[in-house]
């Protein structure tokens, strides 16, 4: 496997994780998963592309990137609002997260690929490659909750034709069809 797709695979799985960090209804806590979970994932790319890493530098990579980070701790803090507040600021904070980890991902494995470390890099094409990563990382995050609820219907699916085999109302040939006509569709 290429060295882009395992840092796709990498990028993407930490997405995931992120988008759940920052459901996290403890103001300042999702904020703290999420940056983990981004230093995990800054810490893989940087072994498969043999790279020097050390949390520190990490920390520094992600603040440079990131800047001052007000609107993830704004989207933070309105969880601390009993009711709407909670729901409001969790899926804030949970797109934001997807996307920002998305973005420091892209903009490292940029960095990686070209023989870089994150120790000498240019922060300001880094902080431009940040920004236009974020927006696509918005989008990269909303196909992937579009992705998540096309399985689960595609699953339930396959879960009626199973009761449907199991009545005697499908063939075994019939229910084999339609089961892989629906995994094709993922």
């Amino acid at each position: 496997m290429s060295k882009q797709i395992e840092a796709e695979k990498i990028i993407r799985s930490h997405v995931l994780w992120a988008v759940g960090g920052g459901l996290i209804p403890i103001p300042l806590v999702d904020f703290a998963a999420v940056t983990a979970i981004q230093l995990e994932m800054l810490q893989q790319l940087a072994n498969l592309y043999e790279v020097d890493y050390s949390q520190n530098v990490g920390k520094s990579f992600v603040s440079a990137l990131t800047g001052t980070t007000i609107a993830s701790i704004g989207a933070s803090m309105l969880k601390a609002i009993p009711g709407i507040g909670s729901i409001v600021g969790g899926v804030s904070m949970s797109a934001m997260s997807g996307a920002s980890t998305y973005a420091v991902g892209q903009v490292a494995v940029n960095i990686f690929s070209n023989s870089g470390s994150l120790i000498d890099f240019n922060i300001e094409s880094a902080k431009q490659a940040y920004e236009s990563a974020y927006e696509k990382g918005k989008s990269y995050v909303s196909d992937l909750e579009d992705n998540k609820a096309k399985a689960a219907n595609i699953y339930e699916s396959l879960e009626k034709l199973g009761k449907l085999k199991q009545q005697g109302i499908l063939s075994q040939e019939e229910f084999e069809a339609k089961k892989k006509e629906l995994l094709a569709r993922i």
